[in-house]
């Protein structure tokens, strides 16, 4: 997977670049998020969740505000009350954060999420929807990591580090979701323009056929 921190360095500085011109809020937004790599977005989501006191996965005004203050996003409040109202579809005053996320995704093929589900479906042994270290046993072979062979790490070590990177860097819990994964894939997506290019990327990282 290492290819994939240098797409976050590149998708980083063209996030930041296309900032300074950009006035759409959701797109300035989704920049913002992209200008911190591929767990941006995810991260933003993350976020919101411990945002939501009430656990009833919509978020008002001040939670929303909070949350993006919280997350170190940079917007005025007039942007941020305009960025609101957009998500706010039906003006009930709350938004729905599944659905905020969806939105916030940049743009995928249809192409490229049926590779990153395939990657999932692989990792994801016992079909429950989420990836653990249990899963990852049979799949992802910690002995090659250079900190187990060096006796720094134990293999749930190794295991642990792997889910940290589709995790968000401020609540890692060790599961991965579906939509966590998908998270961080369109973020590593919006770096990389050719659909072909992903694909072999994806299959080769996660010996698809």
């Amino acid at each position: 997977m290492s290819g994939t921190a240098r797409h976050d360095r590149e998708m980083s500085l063209n996030a930041k670049k296309q900032l300074s011109k950009c006035i759409d809020p959701v797109e300035r937004l989704r920049l913002q998020c992209l200008s911190r790599g591929s767990a941006g977005i995810k991260g933003l989501g993350r976020t919101f969740k411990i945002m939501d006191d009430d656990n009833n996965k919509t978020l008002d005004m001040k939670e929303f505000m909070k949350g993006l203050n919280d997350y170190g996003v940079l917007m005025e409040k007039e942007e941020a009350i305009k960025l609101f109202q957009i998500f706010d579809k039906d003006g009930s005053g709350t938004i729905d954060f599944d659905e905020f996320l969806v939105t916030l995704r940049p743009s995928m093929s249809n192409a490229r999420k049926e590779v990153i589900m395939q990657a999932f479906r692989k990792l994801d042994r016992t079909g429950d929807g989420v990836i653990t270290i249990e899963d990852l046993k049979g799949v992802y072979n910690a002995k090659h990591h250079p900190k187990y062979q060096n006796g720094e790490w134990t293999e749930e070590q190794v295991f642990r580090k792997f889910l940290d990177n589709f995790d968000s860097p401020y609540d890692k819990d060790g599961q991965v979701t579906q939509e966590e994964f998908m998270n961080y894939y369109a973020g590593v997506s919006a770096s990389i323009d050719s659909d072909v290019y992903f694909i072999v990327m994806m299959k080769s990282a996660w010996k698809l056929n």
